[in-house]
């Protein structure tokens, strides 16, 4: 049985891609690898990771994921910054979704910082 695709998009399976850092046996190296990765969690419903890759200063305490939504696929449009080098980067994406038989797009530009070598996300804003 052959493994299922990323929900990210990268081509590659789950368990290869957003799936080792979603279980904690590897860290995203760039700021879009953690957006992908961030959006992999939307999509498998891992609230924990959600969470957990959020930076503290702006992270809810809790998070309820919509069980009723359900994301269809990523479009990674720009990256600023957010490289291997980078303290700090910003990544543009449309997310699309259908919730009630209804489709939707989530646009984005997105804001992450590295701190401790580790990529959080900080906050986004919609793009109209």
């Amino acid at each position: 049985m052959p493994l299922r695709a990323c929900p990210c998009g990268s081509g590659l399976p789950y368990p290869e891609c957003c799936g080792r850092l979603h279980g904690g046996t590897g860290s995203a190296a760039t700021a879009e690898q953690l957006m992908r990765s961030r959006y992999s969690a939307f999509a498998v419903g891992d609230a924990a990771y959600l969470l957990a890759t959020w930076h503290p200063r702006t992270r809810p305490p809790s998070l309820d994921l919509d069980q009723d939504l359900r994301w269809t696929g990523l479009d990674v449009l720009t990256t600023t910054g957010g490289t291997l080098l980078s303290s700090s980067g910003t990544v543009e994406f449309r997310a699309h979704y259908l919730v009630g038989g209804r489709r939707g797009i989530q646009h984005e530009n997105s804001r992450f910082v590295r701190e401790d070598g580790q990529w959080r996300y900080l906050d986004g804003v919609a793009v109209t």
